[in-house]
C-alpha cells in the first residue's frame, strides 16, 4: 500500500502523476519484499499520549524526521474531548511527535489527521519527502452524540 495524498488535482480521482505513485508503490515493494534498507512509507500513526490539556502523537516511518512541508505550521489536526466534537488544532513537530491542542479542548481524547476525502492542505511529511497517511484516534460512528 502507498499513500497517494498530493497526487490528485482538482478533486479528479484519477489522478495524472501515475510516476509518483509508480514510485512510492516500488519503494514499498522494494523494502517490503526484497528487504532493501530504505524508507518505503511516510509517517503512520502508532499511538497517542494525552498529557493535560493536548495529545502528542507517536508515528511509525519518521524517515530521518517530521517536517511541515513548505515550513508552514501543521494542518489538518483535529482533536475532540468526551463530548465527540472536533474542531481543527494547533500541531507542532517535537523530535519525532506531533503534539496536537486546541484552546477550545480542555481535557482532549482523540485525533484526526487529514480525515476527508480529499484532504487539502495536509502538510506532514519525513524527510524522505513522504506524505503522512491519514489517520484518527477515535473509533466512535458518526451517528454517535
Amino acid at each position: 500500500m502507498a499513500v497517494t495524498l498530493g497526487l490528485v488535482e482538482n478533486n479528479v480521482i484519477h489522478y495524472k502523476n501515475k510516476k509518483e505513485a509508480g514510485h512510492r508503490l516500488a519503494m514499498a515493494a522494494l523494502a517490503g519484499v526484497y528487504g532493501r534498507n530504505i524508507e518505503s512509507s511516510g509517517p503512520i500513526y502508532d499511538s497517542i499520549k494525552v498529557e493535560g490539556s493536548s495529545i502528542r502523537v507517536k508515528f511509525t516511518h519518521v524517515g530521518g524526521g517530521l517536517v511541515a512541508k513548505g515550513g508552514e505550521p501543521l494542518k489538518m489536526f483535529a482533536i475532540a474531548g468526551a463530548d465527540h466534537k472536533f474542531v481543527w488544532a494547533d500541531a507542532v513537530i517535537d523530535k519525532d511527535t506531533v503534539v496536537v491542542s486546541s484552546s477550545k479542548v480542555a481535557a482532549p481524547v482523540a485525533v484526526r489527521y487529514a480525515w476527508a476525502d480529499n484532504p487539502i492542505g495536509f502538510n506532514l511529511f519525513n524527510k524522505a519527502d513522504l506524505p503522512a497517511s491519514p489517520f484518527r484516534t477515535d473509533d466512535w460512528n458518526w451517528q454517535e452524540k
